[in-house]
């Protein structure tokens, strides 16, 4: 059955017209989109950016980030509200699309993942009928498709912002930056069988009849091997139902090699017990506030993980929870920690794997994963009230654990690579944290490094993919150069508690450390400073009622960890609440 939205008639706070661009037609467009058409705001004009010819998709669901061989890492139970759901659109879908990814419609349910490719097909459908819907409420959208955003310049004299693009420009009263991903290149194009990205993942689809170098573990490092695996090889299931990989014969040189500094793989997907991941756990406005009070204006990290990992736990694994009942976060991630890198990491992958499929059998959760997920998620929107003290301790110590454990790798991907393992055609190798990778003047690169023995290595490889994944960009690299230009946005910045440890940090040079006009010291971290409505903030700490920035490469310092459809479904409710001045929890 078609869902429909029902529109809340918000009236928009009043400009000189209600006109609204937004910047990216992905799944941060679609959700923004989405909070714009349920407002059923009269006289509401859209226009959206897309520098593609389709929207929903983005770059992991279109071909820009995907091939037939990638798998979403969600399922249909945990996509936020859209306008239909999964299995109500898959009965929609056409036989041949349905028999090329091997999908019974009678027997598919919402706990099944879908091919990345399929999925943006989805998102794409749910874009149509956001603007049917549109249409209906008398809300004008204008889409400007292939067409690539220049700039966006601030104007406010005359309270509006000039949107400039490839092919002219144009001025609204709003802007959102929905931008999504951005990969930067360094060698890619100059160096022979050297690329900066996996993606698109049409560029690596080659035959590599000799070892690969691969950087870093995660999933866009399993993106990468699944290509290149499918091009030089084949996976076929024993009547066990075990898959296997066989390498073409003229590829009997194929190996590929992960160089991680951790030495860990991300853990496998399991069932959820809640599948949007804890969304009523987020810390109040009057908790946070509460907790600064008592904290000299900051929000203390150990309050964020006792209340929003701790006692979870304790409410609802009680075993689990009398091994780390006396661990501050400190000492539970070297639990872990030491758990996981004594153990080979394929040998780990192996447990995993079976311990994730008998959680989706029985549907019970792998409790304090899951919770970390949820702890993952409720500390992000709030990261921008932590010391820099606390920041520090958060990307050194717990945003590795978080990125291996919460990475959720489908089943599929998991088969993929102990099939590859087993064949001796993946290994992984550990790193030490001065390795280098180096162009090679032949083409490929030279990975430099120490290994955990002390022995040092220095490794031609014909063809190197770099998949450390999405980075966080410094501010002086972004795009949209008159946001910092014209110093519309300001570095994002956390003051240190104790300005000793900012000084000596800054005399030693190895943290980005500066002393402001205040006397105080100031970590600071990447992207744009943003308030928790997602509004610009310019040096002077004050708003900008007609900028909103949801693209999280972009404000990575205040949003350090979360993206993904959970996000853009916060961020944009966010977004909306602030430019109508009415709460939208109902609308979610």
């Amino acid at each position: 059955m078609l869902g429909y939205i029902a529109a809340n008639t918000y009236q928009l706070k009043t400009q000189s017209s209600n006109l609204i661009a937004i910047i990216g037609g992905g799944p941060g467009g679609l959700f923004m989109y989405k909070r714009l058409v349920e407002t059923g705001a009269p006289g509401l004009e859209v226009h959206i950016y897309e520098k593609n010819n389709n929207l929903g998709c983005g770059m992991p669901y279109s071909q820009d980030g995907a091939a037939d061989e990638h798998i979403t890492n969600v399922s249909g139970n945990e996509i936020p509200q859209l306008v239909t759901t999964i299995q109500e659109w898959i009965k929609t879908v056409p036989k041949d699309t349905l028999d090329k990814y091997n999908i019974d419609p009678e027997k598919f349910n919402e706990y099944k993942v879908l091919p990345r490719l399929l999925f943006g097909q989805y998102l794409n459908a749910q874009f149509k009928l956001l603007l049917k819907q549109a249409r209906e409420h008398g809300i004008n959208t204008k889409v400007y498709y292939n067409t690539t955003v220049r700039d966006v310049v601030d104007k406010p004299d005359q309270d509006e912002v000039v949107v400039v693009t490839d092919k002219g420009e144009e001025r609204y009263d709003r802007v959102v930056v929905c931008s999504g991903h951005i990969w930067t290149t360094t060698h890619e194009g100059k160096v022979k069988g050297w690329f900066d990205s996996p993606y698109p993942p049409q560029k690596i689809a080659l035959h590599a009849n000799h070892p690969v170098a691969v950087r870093g573990a995660s999933l866009t490092a399993i993106d990468a091997i699944r290509t290149l695996a499918r091009h030089n090889g084949r996976f076929e299931k024993d009547d066990k139902g075990i898959l296997h990989f066989y390498v073409n014969e003229d590829s009997s040189d194929f190996r590929i090699a992960m160089h991680t500094r951790n030495g860990l793989l991300p853990a496998v997907r399991f069932h959820l017990e809640d599948s949007h991941l804890g969304k009523d756990t987020v810390l109040s406005d009057e908790e946070v506030l509460a907790n600064r009070e008592q904290n000299d204006g900051f929000l203390s990290l150990d309050y964020v993980f006792e209340k929003n990992f701790k006692a979870y736990i304790r409410k609802n694994d009680p075993e689990f929870y009398q091994k780390i009942a006396n661990l501050n976060m400190e000492g539970f991630v070297d639990l872990v920690m030491t758990y996981r890198e004594n153990q080979d990491p394929f040998d780990l992958l192996k447990e995993e794997y079976v311990e994730a499929r008998e959680s989706i059998i029985r549907k019970e959760s792998v409790y304090w994963k899951e919770m970390l997920a949820v702890l993952s998620f409720a500390m992000n929107y709030p990261a921008k009230y932590f010391s820099a003290e606390d920041m520090i301790r958060l990307q050194k110590t717990l945003m590795p654990l978080i990125s291996v454990v919460i990475a959720f790798v489908p089943q599929s991907s998991a088969e993929t690579l102990m099939a590859l393992h087993d064949a001796g055609r993946l290994s992984m190798i550990t790193v030490d944290q001065d390795s280098e990778v180096i162009p090679h003047e032949d083409g490929g690169a030279i990975y430099k490094y120490v290994d955990e023995q002390g022995r040092k290595h220095q490794t031609h490889y014909q063809l190197f993919v770099d998949c450390i994944g999405q980075q966080h960009l410094a501010f002086n690299d972004i795009p949209f150069r008159s946001l910092v230009d014209n110093h519309t946005a300001s570095h994002a910045t956390l003051r240190f508690r104790n300005a000793n440890v900012g000084a000596e940090l800054m005399n030693e040079g190895e943290k980005p450390v500066v002393k402001g006009v205040d006397g105080e010291y100031y970590l600071i971290v990447p992207g744009m400073a943003i308030n928790d409505h997602f509004q610009l903030l310019d040096k002077f700490n004050a708003l900008n009622n007609r900028i909103y920035v949801m693209a999280v490469p972009l404000i990575g310092g205040y949003n350090p960890d979360y993206s993904g459809l959970d996000f853009s479904e916060a961020a944009s409710a966010a977004i909306i609440e602030a430019m109508t001045g009415k709460q939208l929890a109902e609308a979610s």
